[in-house]
C-alpha cells in the first residue's frame, strides 16, 4: 500500500492535535480519566467484594477512572467510599448508590466492549439521594457525575440496578390445577411476598398497583400494594387508609394477614362481591405487609416455634422501629397546658434528627407526607388486644396511666370496630389468650397498658390528620404455618370492618367564593381540641362519633364559617359538609404557612401531603458545618487511610 500523500497526512496530524487530550476532562486530583477504547478491551472476571452483587460478572482494565489493577482499585478513595457509604448514609439509598458506583469503578464488559450505565438512572438517584449527602456535609462524588461517566439510552446504555429491580418483577407460577383465586396460607419469604403482591396487582390492574416507599437498611424494598378505582391517584373526597404489618420483624401474623387480604380483595372484586366492589370504589387502601423485612429474615431463620421473644424484633441497625418515631407526645402535654396554643400537627423537633433514625422510619414519615391518610392500623403480635393513643403516659414516671387523646370517643369506636367482630377477642373461654383484656372489651388505651415513647400511632395523630390504632393479633409472635388459616378467618371480617369505619364522620371541600380549593384550611370541632387540615385539593375528612357537633372552617385571610352537624348513631356514610370561605378584605391574603409551623426546608426532602414545607430539613440540621471552618466528622477517617486526601468530598 503506497504511503499517504503528505497533505493528507498533515491534515490527519492537525486534526489529531486539535482533539482534547482528555475526553472526560480531569478529575479533582488532576488525572485524566480517558475510558478504554470500546473496541480493544479485554474482559476479566469481576473480583471486587463490594461489587459482588452487580448485574454482570466481567469488567476490564484500565477502568473509567484509569485504575489499572485490582490493587489500585481497592486502595482508591472512591472504592473505600463505596465500601462505607452504607454506614455513612445510615442505610439511605442502599444498595442503589453502591451498584451505581460499581458501574464506574468496575465497568461492565461484554464481548470485548465496555458498556456504560444509563444517565437517567444516575440523575434519578442523585435527586433522591442528595439530601442524604447533605446531611453529613459531603459533596456528591465526582465519579458519579451523571454527564461524564454515563450515557443516554439511545447510545446503548444499561441499567446498573437491573438485577435489583429484576428480583421484584420475577414471577412464580401457581401449582397446576389451582384457580387464580387460590390463597396459599403459608409463611412468605421476602421474594415470595413480592411475587404475590406483584401478581395480585397484575390480576387486578384496573384497581390495584404496587409501589415502593423506600428501602430497608439492608436494601429491601418496602413494597406497598394499593387498591382504588383509580390506582395511583388521590380522588376528591375519597379517604385514604393504610394498614402496616411486621413493624417488629418477629411479629409475622400481620405480615401474612395483609398478604392474604390483598389476594382476597382482588379475587372478590373480580368475582363481583358487592361489598368489596363498593369498598374499593369509594376508598383508597394501601397495604404495607412488611415494614421491617430485615428483622423478618432474622426471625425466619429460626423459624416458627423456635423464634425467641426478641429475635428479629429490631431492624438491621438494632433499632426498635416502634420506638424510633419523634416523641411528639411530650410536646403535646406541654402545649396542652398553654392557652390558645395548637396541639395538633406538631412539627418534628430538630434534635430528633441527631439521633439514629432508621431508613424504614424515614420512609414511613415521607409516605405520610405524600398521601393525606385518614385512618391507619399497625398489626403486631404477642397479645390479643386493640390499643389506641396515647401510648406515652401524661406523667412519664407512671408506667401505666390512662392518657386519652382529645378524640378518645372516636378511638374507642375505631378499636371496637376491630375487636367486636373478632371471635377470639370476644371469646370468654379459657382458650383465649390475653384474658386480662376481656373485661375491657379487648381494647385499651396504650399508656394504660404500658407507657413508651417514639411510637408510630402517637406520631400519626400528632403530626398528621391520621388516626392509627395498634392491633395485637395473638399471643404467639411467629405462629406455626398450620395456624395461619384460622388466624385469617378470625381477622378477615375485623380488617374489612375497620377499613369501612373511615366513612364515619364528615367530609367535604373547603373553597373560596370563586370555587378555588383552599388547602391547609383548618377544620375545628367545638369541644375537641384537635384540628385537621384540608388536602391540596381542598378536601378533608373528619372522623367523628355520633352526636351533635359544631364544626368550624377557617384559614388565614378568610372569615370563619360555622356549621352545626348532627350524626345519627347508625350512620355508615360520612356526611357531606362543604365550606365556602369569604375573604376578610381587599388587601393581599395572608400566607397559609403559619398553619404548618413552616421552616426553610421540608423535613424529609419532599412536598408534604398538605402541600407546604413544615420545618427545617432534618438531614441538613443534623450536622451543619462548624463556624470555625473545621472539617466534617468523617474526614479524619478518610485521611487516615491514605496520603491522597479526597478533597472532592468536601462541600465547603
Amino acid at each position: 500500500m503506497p504511503p499517504p500523500p503528505p497533505l493528507l497526512l498533515l491534515t490527519v496530524l492537525v486534526f489529531a492535535a486539535a482533539r482534547p487530550g482528555c475526553e472526560f476532562e480531569r478529575n479533582p486530583a488532576g488525572e485524566c480519566h480517558r475510558p478504554p477504547a470500546a473496541d480493544s478491551v479485554t474482559c476479566v472476571d469481576l473480583q471486587l467484594r463490594t461489587c459482588s452483587d452487580a448485574a454482570y460478572n466481567h469488567t476490564t482494565f484500565p477502568t473509567l477512572l484509569q485504575h489499572r489493577s485490582w490493587e489500585v482499585v481497592e486502595a482508591s478513595s472512591e472504592y473505600i467510599l463505596l465500601s462505607v457509604l452504607h454506614q455513612l448514609l445510615e442505610g439511605q439509598c442502599n444498595p442503589d448508590l453502591r451498584l451505581l458506583g460499581c458501574a464506574v469503578l468496575a465497568p461492565r464488559c461484554e464481548g470485548g466492549r465496555v458498556r456504560r450505565p444509563c444517565q437517567h438512572i444516575c440523575e434519578g438517584l442523585r435527586e433522591a439521594c442528595q439530601p442524604a449527602f447533605d446531611a453529613i456535609d459531603m459533596a456528591w462524588p465526582y465519579f458519579l457525575d451523571c454527564h461524564r461517566y454515563f450515557k443516554s439510552e439511545d447510545e446503548g446504555c444499561y441499567d446498573p440496578l437491573e438485577k435489583l429491580r429484576g428480583g421484584l418483577e420475577a414471577d412464580e407460577a401457581l401449582p397446576s390445577g389451582l384457580p387464580p383465586t387460590f390463597i396459599r396460607f403459608s409463611h412468605h419469604s421476602y421474594a415470595q411476598m413480592v411475587r404475590v403482591l406483584r401478581r395480585t396487582a397484575s390480576r387486578c390492574a384496573h384497581v390495584a398497583r404496587t409501589y415502593s416507599i423506600g428501602r430497608s437498611f439492608d436494601g429491601r424494598e418496602l413494597l406497598v400494594i394499593e387498591f382504588s378505582s383509580r390506582p395511583g391517584q388521590h380522588e376528591l373526597m375519597e379517604p385514604e387508609v393504610k394498614l402496616i404489618g411486621n413493624i417488629h420483624g418477629n411479629e409475622v401474623a400481620g405480615r401474612e394477614m395483609l398478604i392474604y387480604l390483598a389476594q382476597y380483595l382482588c379475587s372478590e372484586y373480580l368475582l363481583g362481591n358487592p361489598r368489596i366492589q363498593r369498598l374499593l370504589n369509594t376508598t383508597r387502601i394501601h397495604l404495607l405487609p412488611s415494614m421491617n423485612p430485615d428483622g423478618y429474615e432474622v426471625a425466619a431463620a429460626e423459624g416458627a416455634g423456635y423464634n425467641g421473644w426478641t429475635s428479629g424484633r429490631q431492624n438491621a441497625q438494632n433499632l426498635d422501629l416502634n420506638r424510633n418515631f419523634p416523641d411528639l407526645t411530650s410536646e403535646y402535654y406541654r402545649l396542652a397546658e398553654t392557652r390558645g396554643a395548637r396541639s395538633d400537627h406538631i412539627p418534628i423537633p430538630q434534635h430528633y434528627w441527631w439521633g439514629k433514625v432508621a431508613p424504614e422510619t424515614k420512609a414511613i414519615m415521607k409516605w405520610m407526607q405524600t398521601i393525606p391518610f385518614v385512618l391507619s392500623a399497625s398489626l403486631h403480635g404477642g397479645d390479643l388486644v386493640v390499643s389506641y393513643p396515647f401510648d406515652f403516659s401524661k406523667h412519664p414516671q407512671e408506667e401505666k396511666m390512662f392518657s386519652p387523646t382529645p378524640d378518645e370517643k372516636m378511638f374507642k369506636l375505631l378499636s371496637r370496630a376491630y375487636a367486636d367482630v373478632h371471635p377470639m377477642m370476644m371469646d370468654r373461654s379459657e382458650n383465649r389468650c390475653g384474658g386480662n383484656f376481656l373485661k375491657r372489651g379487648s381494647i385499651i388505651n396504650g399508656a394504660d397498658w404500658y407507657s413508651f415513647t417514639g411510637g408510630m400511632s402517637d406520631f400519626n395523630y400528632l403530626h398528621t390528620n391520621c388516626f392509627e390504632i395498634t392491633v395485637e393479633l395473638g399471643c404467639v409472635k411467629f405462629p406455626p404455618e398450620e395456624a395461619l388459616y384460622t388466624l385469617w378467618q378470625h381477622n378477615k371480617e375485623s380488617l374489612l370492618n375497620f377499613v369501612e369505619t373511615v366513612h364515619r364522620g364528615i367530609k367535604g371541600v373547603v373553597m373560596d367564593k370563586f370555587g378555588k380549593p383552599v388547602k391547609n384550611a383548618r377544620i375545628l370541632v367545638k369541644g375537641i381540641r384537635h384540628d385537621i387540615t384540608t388536602a391540596p385539593d381542598g378536601d378533608y375528612w373528619r372522623l367523628l362519633p355520633p352526636g351533635t357537633h359544631i364544626v368550624i372552617a377557617q384559614a388565614p385571610g378568610y372569615t370563619r364559617v360555622i356549621k352545626k352537624v348532627i350524626l345519627p348513631a347508625r350512620m355508615k356514610r360520612a356526611g357531606r359538609v362543604d365550606f365556602i370561605l369569604q375573604p376578610l378584605g381587599v388587601g393581599p391574603r395572608n400566607s397559609l404557612h403559619g398553619l404548618r409551623r413552616t421552616g426553610p426546608h421540608d423535613p424529609l426532602g419532599g412536598a408534604s401531603s398538605l402541600g407546604e414545607a413544615t420545618e427545617p430539613d432534618p438531614l441538613r440540621a443534623r450536622r451543619q458545618p462548624s463556624a470555625d471552618g473545621s472539617k466534617p466528622w468523617w474526614w479524619s477517617y478518610f485521611t487516615s487511610l491514605s496520603t491522597h486526601r479526597p478533597r472532592w468530598l468536601l462541600k465547603y
